[in-house]
């Protein structure tokens, strides 16, 4: 009998393998189904392509040019110039290669290291931004890079341009490194020791400084002319006179018109070489962009925008990765879907001032959307923008036609998301990616509105042309300029009358005024001393010089007034200043009182009184009154006819014996005393006959005419 296995039950099992190889078949065509409907859905947005780095980028553009400038600078280094610094970079001798970016592109000081490495060229390479030179290095090529970069940073002032910066870099590469490394001590050197280049540029506010000042200058030189000669002239008049003025009938009638033509003459100097000493019109080295510079990053990022909504800046450091870029893709498919929601345009891009915008974020935005509109298949562009700054990280949202609170996204955005706090403040990509995640969880929760609403019309900047040029110098400031001018001369009149007064006021105080003609009977000496008489005759003349000057050359008798008082000065030489000391011509004691006679006629012709003879007895006493036989001497009986002042006329009336002891008498040699007349025939004698008659005698006593 043989052994034999059980017969298996072939239905059960044939049941089970018909369950498996079913469920088999299941699963592969639902993983088939998710294979093909997973590019359904990428072909209904677009893929989040990984972003390329930016040293990449940028060693392509150097493949392409050796020059590479930003297209984000346009009010201070257009596209333009990329010739002119081609054209510069020409003089180094080796290959050279050229990076223009804004400022703090440069993610770390191995840029341009990663770009050499990209590019795989060596050379010297060079990194410039809106203020010059920043970084430059050499690889595989002799170029003292550091040592250029150090001259031309100090050796320039901060606004002379990136231009003019790269020009002073290549010159000192071009001199070899051992004259470079010593420039660029020297250079290093005086900045140590304080030095600093003077500023190329001026501003607005400077302008308004020169308006202010040429205002001022404008106003306040004409009327100081206008004012203070005849001010001066006033007191120079009051002031006691050391020499005779010039005769009012010889003086040239020109010279009434000379201080208006003066002052006519400085107000139109001043106004015509003004503009040639304030010589600036322009604010910067920044020339003037073309219409294609002011577009060229608008219509980059349009183009950018219209294949894909999240446009990364390819020149600045990459802040999302490539999962932030595909949640946020994701994010906004999502968006666009839901109720009251639409597209979403999101830009990473720096806003500068420098850029075409004016660093203004909402302008920028209005700008890309109109752009954006044209392209096809886009239509109105209506939307979120969303502007990130890729280098402050700052995000700000503008809605164009959507049913969202515009005003709530442009104002009311949360700080955490508009500007990030202290641990987004720290980190290099600003957590730019969570913040934007945040963002777009704040539209999801933002609510709608019955109709679509706009953030409005944006606020225009300068441009370009307006913004680097100076204002006018006959502007601005110009007018409070002129009315700070008036008043500048004036207080300059207030000041300069106050001070002439005080000096007068001494002056006349050394040089006191003569007294009135009543009171010189009075209080004159009979025996007067030598220094007596020199001290009268000096005031009576500068007194006689000071009313000549000033006689109105109408009055007749002036020419009288003038042929006295010509005949003191004669007696003195014609220096009043002369009599202070003895020895001097016109200082003996006959000669000084025949000065204070004739400066006294002088005085009293100007005032109307042309009495021809003083007082006999004492010629000190003034004017006379009248005549009379008198005795005035004690010998004898012999009586003379004299003119006497009221004074001695009375006396000789009630008290004829007092008129003796009035007798003036003048030191004589060896400190005797004369009588003023004696002897017959002196300088004195001829006063008997008369004041002209002593002037003629006195005409005829010098040799000086």
């Amino acid at each position: 009998m043989t052994d034999e296995r059980p017969q298996a039950d072939r239905t059960g099992a044939g049941v089970i393998r018909l369950l498996l190889t079913l469920c088999g078949l299941t699963a592969l065509l639902l993983t088939s189904a998710t294979l093909v409907a997973a590019p359904a859905r990428a072909a209904d947005k677009p893929a989040a392509s990984p972003p390329s780095t930016q040293a990449a980028h940028l060693a392509d553009r150097l493949r392409e040019n050796p020059v590479h400038v930003t297209d984000q600078l346009p009010r201070e280094i257009p596209r333009s110039m990329a010739p002119d610094f081609a054209r510069i970079a020409e003089r180094t001798g080796v290959p050279t290669y050229v990076l223009v970016l804004p400022g703090q592109s440069a993610s770390d000081d191995d840029l341009l290291s990663a770009v050499h490495d990209r590019l795989g060229r060596d050379g010297l390479y060079v990194l410039l931004d809106e203020s010059g030179v920043t970084e430059a290095a050499a690889y595989g090529v002799s170029a003292p890079a550091e040592a250029a970069r150090t001259t031309a940073a100090f050796e320039l002032p901060y606004d002379a341009g990136p231009l003019r910066s790269f020009e002073r870099f290549v010159d000192v590469v071009a001199q070899g490194p051992e004259k470079a490394e010593a420039r660029a001590d020297a250079a290093h050197e005086q900045f140590r020791d304080g030095y600093e280049p003077e500023e190329m540029y001026i501003g607005p506010s400077d302008r308004k400084n020169q308006s202010f000042v040429t205002g001022i200058a404008l106003t306040a030189v004409p009327l100081t002319i206008l004012l203070l000669a005849p001010c001066v002239r006033r007191a120079r008049r009051r002031f006691p006179r050391a020499k005779p003025p010039r005769p009012a009938a010889t003086r040239p009638k020109w010279r009434r018109l000379l201080t208006p033509s003066l002052a006519l003459a400085a107000a139109a100097a001043i106004a015509l070489t003004a503009p040639l000493v304030f010589d600036e019109t322009r604010r910067s080295a920044a020339p003037l962009p073309s219409a294609a510079d002011m577009t060229a990053r608008v219509e980059r990022v349009a183009a950018g925008l219209a294949r894909d909504p999240v446009y990364v800046d390819p020149e600045s450091p990459q802040v999302l990765d490539a999962a932030q870029l595909s949640r946020l893709h994701d994010r906004i498919e999502r968006f666009g879907r839901s109720e009251g929601g639409g597209p979403v345009y999101v830009t990473l891009v720096p806003h500068l001032s420098e850029d075409e915008s004016a660093g203004a974020e909402e302008l920028f935005a209005a700008a890309v959307r109109a752009e954006l509109g044209k392209a096809d298949g886009v239509g109105e562009a209506d939307g979120v923008y969303v502007v990130a700054d890729p280098l402050t990280g700052y995000i700000d949202v503008f809605n164009h036609g959507l049913r969202l609170e515009s005003y709530r996204l442009l104002f009311d955005l949360p700080e955490s998301i508009a500007y990030g706090d202290d641990r987004s403040n720290e980190a290099d990509d600003h957590l730019l990616g969570e913040r934007l995640d945040a963002l777009m969880t704040y539209l999801d929760k933002s609510p709608r509105t019955e109709e679509p609403t706009t953030s409005g019309d944006p606020m225009r900047v300068p441009s370009p042309k307006a913004e680097n040029s100076l204002p006018p110098l006959f502007a601005t400031d110009f007018g409070p300029g002129l009315f700070v001018g008036v008043v500048a001369a004036l207080l300059l009149l207030g000041l300069v009358a106050g001070v002439l007064g005080i000096v007068g006021a001494v002056l006349r105080r050394r040089r006191p005024a003569p007294l009135p003609t009543e009171a010189l009977p009075l209080t004159a000496p009979r025996e007067p001393t030598e220094a007596y008489l020199r001290r009268q005759a000096r005031t009576e003349l500068t007194a006689a010089a000071q009313a000549v000057a000033e006689a109105d050359l109408g009055n007749e008798t002036v020419a009288l007034a003038w042929e006295r008082f010509d005949a003191a000065m004669f007696l003195v030489d014609g220096d009043i200043d002369s009599m202070r000391s003895s020895g001097a011509p016109g200082t003996d004691p006959a000669s000084l009182l025949a000065v204070i006679v004739l400066a006294r006629a002088a005085r009293n012709a100007l005032d109307g009184d042309t009495n021809n003879r003083c007082c006999g007895v004492n010629p000190l006493h003034g004017p006379s009154a009248g005549r009379r036989h008198v005795r005035v001497s004690a010998q004898g009986n012999r009586r003379r006819m004299l003119s006497l002042c009221p004074l001695c006329l009375d006396s000789a009336v009630a008290a004829p014996r007092e008129l003796r002891e009035r007798v003036l008498t003048l030191p004589g040699p060896a400190g005797t005393r004369v009588p003023y007349d004696e002897p017959e025939g002196s300088l004195l004698s001829a006063l008997g006959d008369g004041i002209s008659r002593l002037a003629d005698r006195a005409r005829e006593s010098t040799d000086v005419h």
